[in-house]
């Protein structure tokens, strides 16, 4: 079996994992002999020259992470570098930062709002309590009745925007940096972590606002958009026909409908690689923008001259990905605030480290993306018998492509014994789902919010359209929060320090035996320049890789150095990017690196033993999967509508939530 190769020569470390050169070093965590103390400042703080706080030297950035040197009297010497301090700042103008994770709120997809708790002791109090869910539904009723929580006896500080707010703002970045946790229910998948929540847009940190005023709906205000992104590749025809059917179907809904303004329909079409067999004609194809009901003529004239490819592609699976990249980037979304697209194919998608990949990302990969751009996919997947080697593979990449925030998947199996039947099947799930689209659409003209879904789960045994039903309304109703909080410049809350579960607590209650609902997720806080600096080591790492496999070397090196980059981007993204050739196991300070840190990425979950243990095949595997994340950097580099500058002009300085599973 092959084991990797030597990949680099280690350096002398610097910053948080060895000795600096330099008179001055900063204060290690308790209890590490190699972690340095980390803080990170608050909207409006003041960096000053003295402990006296009696000169200021310069206004830090929002969120600047500083290092601590010396603490004095309500007052910390703090810099920027490992290195050397810049100044002082006030103790109440920070908060602890021990690692360099942050969190992200999920959809609300039948999922209570997070609950910040006073204390840790309240929330285990809460957790090994009988009847959580009437609990949590009683301090949530006293926010939702009084705007803050009614007397000493609620132990609640502060919720997450209530559904009738909406979810946080687009437009609002927040950071939700974890500063402790607390591992006792771990075993039901649910961690409690003491966390801040910061908003620059609400200034220093304070009490919670008044009430805000009910949304009010105005026409035209919400505008839903459902594209159908198509596989038009020979075998697909009855499909191609239901597809039609069911877009004729909406527009006759429509025609009479109050939202008939507030709805409109796209279709993509994609193949293959048409550099491999040219008389396939196409790879992706915007067959329609964004039509509405007064334009549907357009759009079906348009459909009545699509057709399922004659010629064979040259591969079974097809490029899917590419098809999707290609609607999120060239379909008019500037135009749609709630945004549906239903993915029909009966083959898996070509894998991005594949050649012939029109995109060179993962499932995983282009699901963060669709997330990034606030899309939600829906795979309906054809098993037909001709794709029955295919339909494990498959299956799996859609779940990935369809993951949502909250770790449900939106993945429908279309059975197709044969394509009369599946075609009929088809028929049904996508005219539920877009159904339920409208139905959304109708209920936001009149001013109301669907009900919350009762689960985050599809009832076992549901039959397709059942699945299509719970998830269209699952995402409609998740829609709407977002169009709510959007519109009303809904914000997070702000807390100094406060103790959460990780997973809506009712949900474990109700089922034991479920998967956690996740309230949040982790991700990296990283500047434009950690960013680049992670994406140039990782294609090092990969190239010398690829060159070892070559070579039939056999070194424990590969698995150290990639672990060592992935326990200082989640522990201190500035030591990585003073040093990213740091080999953190030869230096014997790897496992006091990773402990204690709340998550791990992939990478970080494997033990030495795992890695070497893997076939050629599993690594190579690996090796796909980290050649698909440089493909997801190189999207965040060009994200240019989710890099917070907070006012600075110098780009380096920007920052950006990867998600931690983004993370090698």
């Amino acid at each position: 079996m092959k084991i990797l190769s030597a990949i680099f020569t280690a350096f002398l470390l610097v910053g948080a994992w060895g000795q600096c050169a330099s008179a001055e070093q900063p204060l290690v965590q308790e209890g590490k002999k190699t972690v340095f103390q980390r803080v990170v400042s608050h909207p409006g703080a003041v960096l000053y020259a003295d402990a006296a706080a009696s000169q200021k030297a310069s206004e830090p950035r929002t969120f600047t992470a500083f290092y601590v040197y010396e603490r004095k009297n309500g007052m910390l010497r703090v810099g920027v570098s490992s290195t050397k301090s810049d100044g002082w700042i006030k103790e109440d103008e920070i908060v602890e930062w021990p690692q360099a994770i942050t969190m992200v709120f999920t959809d609300q997809m039948g999922r209570d709002p997070v609950m910040f708790f006073k204390n840790k002791d309240s929330l285990v109090e809460l957790c090994n309590s009988d009847g959580i869910s009437g609990k949590v539904a009683g301090y949530l009723r006293d926010f939702e009745q009084k705007g803050a929580p009614a007397g000493a006896n609620n132990p609640v500080l502060a919720t997450e925007p209530l559904p009738k707010e909406g979810k946080v703002s687009q437009k609002s970045f927040y950071l939700l940096p974890v500063l402790n946790m607390d591992d006792e229910f771990s075993e039901g998948g649910t961690q409690l972590i003491e966390v801040a929540c910061i908003d620059p847009g609400n200034g220093p940190v304070k009490k919670a606002e008044p009430e805000k005023p009910a949304l009010q709906v105005k026409n035209g205000d919400m505008q839903t958009g459902i594209v159908f992104l198509i596989d038009t590749t020979k075998s697909m025809g009855p499909y191609i026909d239901q597809t039609r059917k069911v877009i004729k179907t909406i527009f006759d809904r429509l025609q009479s409908s109050p939202a008939r303004d507030n709805v409109a329909v796209a279709v993509v079409a994609f193949r293959s690689n048409v550099n491999e067999r040219p008389d396939t004609e196409y790879n992706t194809k915007i067959i329609s923008d964004f039509v509405k009901v007064d334009q549907r003529d357009e759009l079906e004239n348009l459909l009545n001259g699509l057709e399922e490819c004659q010629a064979s592609t040259h591969a079974f699976d097809e490029d899917s990905l590419s098809g999707v990249k290609e609607a999120v980037d060239s379909l008019s979304w500037n135009k749609i605030n709630s945004r549906a697209i239903m993915l029909i194919t009966d083959a898996g998608p070509l894998d991005g480290s594949d050649p012939t990949s029109g995109t060179g990302m993962s499932p995983e990969g282009m699901a963060d993306y669709l997330r990034a751009n606030n899309i939600y996919l829906t795979a309906a997947h054809v098993r037909s018998p001709g794709g029955k080697k295919d339909h494990k593979y498959a299956e799996k990449s859609y779940k990935a492509l369809s993951r949502l925030s909250n770790n449900r998947s939106s993945y429908i199996p279309i059975s197709a014994p044969d394509a009369k039947t599946g075609a009929a099947a088809f028929d049904r799930v996508a005219q539920t789902m877009a159904d339920a689209y409208c139905a959304m659409a109708e209920r936001q003209m009149k001013g109301q919010l669907a009900a919350k879904p009762k689960t985050n789960d599809v009832p076992r045994n549901a039959s397709p359209e059942e699945q299509a039903k719970h998830m269209a309304e699952a995402i409609g109703y998740a829609m709407q929060l977002q169009f709510a909080g959007d519109s009303k410049d809904t914000r997070a809350p702000q807390v100094v320090r406060a103790w959460m579960a990780d997973a809506d607590l009712s949900a474990l209650e109700k089922d034991p035996q479920a998967a956690p609902v996740p309230v949040v997720y982790p991700a990296v806080l990283l500047t434009k320049t950690q960013l680049s600096q992670l994406r140039k080591q990782l294609k090092n790492i990969i190239s010398t890789a690829e060159e070892a496999f070559l070579q039939d070397s056999a070194n424990f090196n590969f698995y150290e150095q990639l672990i060592s980059a992935a326990a200082q981007m989640s522990r201190d993204p500035t030591s990585f990017n003073n040093d990213p050739n740091a080999n953190l196991a030869q230096k014997g300070v790897l496992l006091e690196v990773l402990d204690g840190l709340p998550y791990h990425s992939q990478i970080m979950r494997l033990k030495q033993e795992d890695w070497t243990n893997m076939s050629t095949g599993e690594q190579q595997e690996f090796i796909k999967r980290l050649k698909g994340l440089l493909r997801s950097y190189e999207e965040y580099d060009r994200d240019n509508q989710r890099w917070e500058g907070f006012g600075s002009k110098n780009t380096n300085e920007w920052v950006y939530r990867v998600p931690l599973k983004m993370l090698p």
